[in-house]
């Protein structure tokens, strides 16, 4: 796959949504262990709505891609009202802002996204680099695009160096200290242990990289 076209959106983030369903029960014990035991739920709940979501924009976006992203995201918040489902809307939404007019999407459109996506999760969840969270992941898989689509990389492979800029990102939170929620308290007992919110931001490059490389 080179592009995606805007009637492909929706089923591009299908996609992540099955993955993150197939994952719930994972996510949910591992997040138990040190946060609230519910991010399988909102990740499988808010992506697996998100592209019927989009769906019901396609029409009044009239071909924009950003648009429909924008207003997917919206009405994504209001279905998973917790910490990391308003983190996951505002990530889309403002991947969606930095697609505006968009008709299809390429390697560096792609890219573009993701690193829209990073600053929406930074803005929305007052996070840095290295405090252990979902940022994590999704900032160097942001970076690790932008890199390869500079280079002139295709879609796949720009997705590709996400997906391994992810998974280093999800591999160095083990040597982080959390200084969010419970995991905070629990900080001593992290060590060695991946952060299940960088997980799921893995999770959610790993869901198109699923749909753009087949």
């Amino acid at each position: 796959m080179d592009k995606i076209l805007f009637e492909q959106i929706p089923d591009l983030f299908e996609s992540i949504g099955t993955l993150f369903i197939e994952k719930k029960e994972e996510l949910c014990e591992m997040d138990a262990r040190f946060g609230d035991g519910d991010l399988g739920l909102t990740m499988s709940k808010g992506y697996g709505a998100l592209p019927d979501l989009m769906r019901a924009e396609a029409e009044g976006a009239g071909g924009d891609i950003g648009k429909m992203l924008m207003k997917a995201g919206m009405k994504m918040s209001s279905l998973v009202p917790s910490t990391m489902g308003f983190l996951m809307s505002t990530g889309v939404m403002e991947g969606g802002k930095a697609l505006k007019g968009k008709t299809e999407l390429d390697g560096n459109d792609l890219a573009v996204y993701l690193k829209g996506f990073a600053a929406g999760v930074q803005k929305r969840g007052k996070c840095q680099s290295g405090q252990r969270t979902i940022y994590d992941s999704v900032l160097p898989a942001a970076e690790a695009a932008e890199a390869k689509a500079a280079e002139g990389g295709s879609l796949e492979e720009v997705i590709r160096a996400a997906l391994e800029g992810a998974k280093a990102g999800v591999e160095a939170t083990k040597d982080m200290v959390p200084v969010f929620g419970k995991a905070a308290v629990h900080a001593a007992q992290c060590v060695g242990v991946e952060d299940q919110g960088a997980v799921a931001g893995y999770y959610k490059i790993l869901g198109m990289s699923n749909y753009i490389c087949g």
